[in-house]
C-alpha cells in the first residue's frame, strides 16, 4: 500500500505515459508513492505569458488530496510556485530554467528539488540550476525530450540516470 502520493504535472505535448514519467513513476511506485496523473489539452496558442496561470489551474484540483511530491515536465514547471508556496518537495524534467518565472518561484522554495536536464535543451541552463539547488541531473547532449543522438542506447542510459536520480532524491524528502 502506498504511503506517499506524487502528482505527475505533463508537458506540452509530453503526457504522462512518455519515458521521462513511465521511468520516474515507476522509480516512485517502487518507493511507496501512489501517482495522480494529470491528464490536460493545451490551448492551441497558449503563450507563455499566460502559461503559468493555466497550469496552476489544472494542476490545483490535484492539490486537493494530500500530496507529498510534484514531478513536472516542462511546461509543468510552472506549477513551481505551487511547490514553492505549499512547501512540497518536486522533481522538475526539463524545467523551463530560461524563463523569469520558473526560476523566480524555485528560488522561493524552502522543500528540496531536483531538476534534470539536458546540455542541447535551450530551456537549460546549468550554472542556473547549479545555483538553485545541489540536486541536478545534467545529461551532456541531450535534447528537450533527455534523448541522445547517436545509438538509442545513449537515451536509454540516460533513462536510468535519471531513475536511479529519483529514487535517490525520494530517500531524502
Amino acid at each position: 500500500m502506498a504511503d506517499r502520493r506524487a502528482v505527475l504535472i505533463p508537458g506540452r505535448g509530453y503526457d504522462t505515459r512518455a519515458p521521462l514519467f513511465a521511468y520516474a513513476g515507476e522509480s516512485l511506485t517502487r518507493a511507496g508513492f501512489e501517482l495522480h496523473e494529470i491528464v490536460w489539452q493545451v490551448p492551441a496558442g497558449l503563450g507563455h505569458d499566460r502559461s503559468g496561470a493555466w497550469v496552476v489551474e489544472q494542476v490545483l484540483p490535484a492539490l486537493a488530496a494530500p500530496t507529498d511530491l510534484l514531478v513536472g515536465k516542462s511546461l509543468g514547471s510552472f506549477a513551481a510556485p505551487l511547490a514553492a508556496d505549499r512547501r512540497l518537495p518536486a522533481i522538475w524534467l526539463t524545467p523551463l530554467l530560461h524563463l523569469p518565472e520558473v526560476v523566480t518561484a524555485l528560488e522561493r522554495a524552502t522543500a528540496p528539488y531536483l531538476l534534470v536536464g539536458g546540455t542541447a535543451d535551450p530551456s537549460w541552463d546549468s550554472g542556473v540550476a547549479r545555483r538553485l539547488t545541489p540536486h541536478v541531473v545534467e545529461i551532456p547532449e541531450a535534447d528537450h525530450s533527455l534523448m541522445l543522438p547517436g545509438p538509442l542506447v545513449r537515451s536509454a542510459e540516460a533513462l536510468g540516470r535519471v531513475s536511479t536520480a529519483v529514487e535517490e532524491f525520494v530517500q531524502i524528502i
